[in-house]
């Protein structure tokens, strides 16, 4: 490519713009393909953006049937990532359990397994007294029922970012850290360069992995990418040894409550009703509460355990809390794989597959024509319920 090191290209065959997990898989995927000179941009290290601040779980359980596809493809990815890619990931595949306490809930998740059974995950709905016995540390006071899927879990973000990056390196990718894109030259609707912070690069294709910064990616070749930045908070417990490592990912439904094993104490979070969208990476005092309230209605064991750190990160989130995955029509050649609303860490490794079969024009092993940016405008939208 005319360059080594931290040194920018004068060209590269492709540029991916964002070095999360998206990004690192899509050039991993795309050199391991034989695509010559592919190019990743990142202005901070790689992971430094949402995907190192997420909680790291990975699932297969949702309501949508693209979605489950690319949860359950990226499993098998996970579950044999230290034998392809030579990198342990810290795999947990303790399950997700989701409680349930209101009919409606019940009924749509129950409608949800059978469509995750008939596609091969192993979920299925459970009694209030088998969720006991698999968390413990729940009070069971309100609940209906729950869903579980043994082969879900969690796993280390940063990890898997590493483990793509080294394998994208191995297959001639050219990574680039502390560069970060300014904007896309396009000349008669087709892309000529990417202007960045060490300079200019000529390329005809780019691809936006660029998570809650996308829209902006967008606007750059007028493409409408619908994505807000909103602030997601995580707290990490003090030692909890009475807790069992085979604990599951635990979600509380109805106010989406979580919490996993993370080290020698757990990981614990929740969305916040009264966030605004943002770019803000504070964590907010006023979100305490909240938390403070659904961890002593759920886990009453856990109220006077201390909290040793936490973060916040940013969702990237949509109208319909679908992912953005496709090619823009009006330039060429401008793909992009953003907007998942807080379940992208998960499916990472299948969205790579899927890029790397858009770039090669190749029919990806799942149809992704629904999730194409401008499905707003057609009305087309089919909300995902299975988020927290």
């Amino acid at each position: 490519m005319g360059a080594t090191g931290k040194e920018l290209p004068r060209r590269a065959g492709v540029v991916v713009i964002g070095g999360g997990v998206m990004g690192v898989s899509t050039a991993y995927e795309l050199a391991a393909a034989g695509v010559p000179d592919v190019l990743l941009l990142e202005r901070d290290q790689l992971g430094s953006g949402s995907t190192c601040k997420a909680a790291g779980g990975v699932r297969a359980q949702f309501s949508d049937e693209v979605n489950i596809a690319l949860g359950a493809r990226s499993l098998e990815t996970f579950e044999r990532f230290g034998e392809r890619f030579g990198q342990e990931i810290d795999l947990h595949q303790v399950g997700y359990l989701f409680l349930l306490d209101a009919p409606d809930d019940v009924a749509a998740f129950e409608r949800n397994v059978r469509l995750q059974n008939e596609l091969g995950v192993p979920s299925r709905m459970i009694s209030v007294a088998e969720a006991k016995e698999l968390s413990p540390l729940i009070s069971t006071e309100g609940l209906l029922a729950a869903a579980y899927s043994p082969t879900d879990g969690h796993c280390t973000p940063e990890s898997v970012v590493q483990g793509y990056a080294a394998a994208a390196r191995r297959h001639g990718a050219h990574l680039l850290t502390g560069c970060a894109a300014h904007g896309i030259e396009v000349v008669d609707g087709r892309i000529v360069a990417v202007t960045t912070s060490r300079g200019r690069v000529e390329t005809d294709t780019v691809i936006c992995t660029a998570g809650a910064w996308s829209k902006e990616v967008g606007g750059w070749v007028g493409v409408d990418l619908p994505v807000e930045p909103l602030r997601r908070q995580i707290l990490v417990t003090d030692p909890t040894p009475w807790v069992a490592d085979d604990t599951p990912f635990t979600i509380d439904f109805a106010t989406t409550f979580y919490l996993h094993r993370e080290g020698h104490g757990l990981l614990v979070g929740m969305s916040d009703p009264e966030e605004t969208p943002g770019f803000k990476l504070s964590r907010s005092p006023d979100w305490l509460p909240r938390l403070a309230e659904a961890l002593g209605r759920r886990t009453p064991s856990l109220v006077d355990v201390g909290m040793a750190s936490g973060w916040a990160g940013l969702y990237e989130m949509t109208p319909d809390h679908n992912a953005l995955v496709g090619e823009a029509p009006g330039v060429s050649r401008f793909l992009y794989a953003t907007g998942f609303s807080g379940h992208g860490f998960l499916m990472g490794p299948a969205i790579g597959e899927v890029m790397r079969d858009l770039y090669l024009e190749r029919t990806p092993f799942v149809d992704v024509s629904g999730l194409r940016a401008d499905r707003f405008a057609d009305s087309l939208i089919r909300p995902e319920l299975n988020i927290v």
